[in-house]
């Protein structure tokens, strides 16, 4: 799983990176990165591309806390 809560250039690579067929694939990315610069556009090419299972949240919010929100609600569902 890849979780990305503040860098929208870090999701903006992770979606370059996974153009490449031979990359390997997460089994689910968590894209809620935020920011004025970058953030709603990276969220929604994630979310065109869909690369890999994801999740996101609209527009330019996102962060940390809400990230790791959802890793422990996709965490406690598989408990």
């Amino acid at each position: 799983m890849v979780a990305i809560g503040n860098a929208p250039t870090a999701l903006f690579h992770l979606l370059n990176m996974l153009q490449d067929p031979t990359c390997p694939r997460p089994a689910a990315i968590v894209g809620c990165p935020v920011g004025f610069v970058g953030a709603a556009e990276s969220k929604e090419a994630l979310w065109a591309e869909q690369p890999a299972p994801c999740c996101t949240v609209a527009g330019r919010l996102g962060g940390s806390a809400i990230t790791v929100a959802a890793i422990n609600a996709l965490g406690s569902r598989s408990e």
